[in-house]
């Protein structure tokens, strides 16, 4: 994982699992109100948390998504991030972390709305709050903008026109109406796969991945 200074303050993250797509991101957890299911207690989805293991927790990966979590707040930052993707096609949210406050949704989706010449992805658990309904919906009415709601289980539990993405045990974890994101057959890189883009499809089994996962899943197995 690169990060390139673009512009200003921008940080927008490269991933090579992504083919290069570009992310802007946040820390994770910290940024993450939707992944609390009580007091302490995580849901199941992000008790294993790739964004917390490995390269995420490099001072260089997190430097940069501490800095965002105050860059966004800026005046001009919505102008800087359109500029800084002018020369995307597909750009990735949140590989960690999520829209946190409703200030910086506001301010997602006027991107979003300035950049129709770039597919958006979003992945997020905010749908759980009420106040960020409104936002919410005007991302998902855009036809440049896939907005998937993350199941808090990693059992391919999910529900039907509510949940845009879910985590599977295993590859072969039975599951109808659902496409598998095959990633896992590419050396965990989506090697040309545009499926997470794609409004069509309206829904996304991720199998689990990572050690920290795969532990959560055999304690839940015990």
């Amino acid at each position: 994982m690169k990060l390139n200074k673009i512009t200003s303050t921008i940080r927008i993250s490269t991933t090579s699992k992504l083919d290069g797509i570009r992310s802007w991101s946040l820390q994770a957890l910290d940024t993450c109100p939707g992944s609390i299911e009580s007091p302490g207690v995580l849901v199941d989805a992000c008790k294993g948390c790739y964004a917390t293991t490995g390269n995420y927790n490099y001072p260089n990966v997190k430097q940069p998504r501490e800095s965002n979590k105050l860059d966004w707040q800026r005046i001009n930052w919505v102008d800087e991030m359109c500029q800084a993707l002018d020369s995307d096609r597909y750009f990735r949210w949140f590989d960690s972390g999520d829209m946190y406050s409703l200030g910086l949704a506001e301010k997602i989706l006027e991107v979003m709305k300035r950049t129709p010449w770039v597919k958006h992805w979003l992945p997020t658990r905010m749908y759980k709050f009420p106040k960020f309904q409104l936002v919410i919906d005007e991302m998902k009415a855009l036809e440049n903008v896939s907005v998937r709601f993350s199941s808090d289980s990693i059992q391919g539990e999910f529900i039907p026109g509510t949940h845009g993405s879910v985590i599977i045990p295993c590859p072969d974890f039975e599951l109808e109406g659902v496409s598998l994101c095959e990633a896992y057959e590419n050396d965990g890189k989506c090697s040309g796969c545009r499926n997470c883009w794609d409004k069509k499809i309206e829904v996304i089994a991720y199998p689990a991945h990572g050690k920290k996962m795969q532990k959560v899943i055999r304690i839940m197995k015990s």
